[in-house]
């Protein structure tokens, strides 16, 4: 789905565990240095934020809903550009991505992530790492996104 400003509408996730540690995930094409991101995807026509942040948690990373509690999430949109445009699936324009973020909490064995649930996997390595981490090893153009998003779900953790 792509609004009127040109944002594809998107959810986010920051999977925590027991120690307030983050998932930490890196896509399969880039070097060890670059490409680590939390895991995020878009939301499907008529899919409410909640279903498609269940949907991505397992596609991304094997998760199924009974793994995680949901510690908080963002109410308002949270918003990046990408520097160009790029089209969808159906040859749509977008600028950038709205996101609606969730702070999870995995409850279930850490055996139980999967980084190959998906017929193209989003990740191909992950670790845990500390909250405030990404913030300064997300790609630049997310990285106030990221920010964003940390801070309004710390209280949560």
């Amino acid at each position: 789905m792509i609004d009127e400003q040109g944002y594809r509408a998107n959810v986010g996730i920051i999977l925590s565990n027991t120690e307030g540690q983050v998932y930490w995930g890196h896509r399969p094409g880039y070097s060890e240095a670059e490409g680590w991101q939390f895991p995020q995807g878009g939301i499907k026509l008529n899919e409410a934020p909640m279903d498609a942040m269940y949907r991505e948690l397992h596609e991304e990373i094997g998760l199924l809903p009974e793994d995680v509690i949901i510690l908080g999430q963002t109410h308002e949109w949270l918003t990046y550009e990408f520097g160009m445009t790029k089209l969808n699936s159906k040859g749509e324009r977008y600028i950038g991505q709205k996101q609606i973020w969730f702070l999870l909490r995995l409850i279930g064995p850490e055996s139980h992530i999967k980084l190959t649930c998906a017929k193209k996997p989003e990740f191909d390595a992950w670790h845990w790492v500390d909250y405030d981490y990404p913030l300064k090893h997300v790609v630049i153009f997310k990285r106030e996104v990221y920010k964003q998003a940390l801070a309004a779900l710390s209280q949560y953790l």
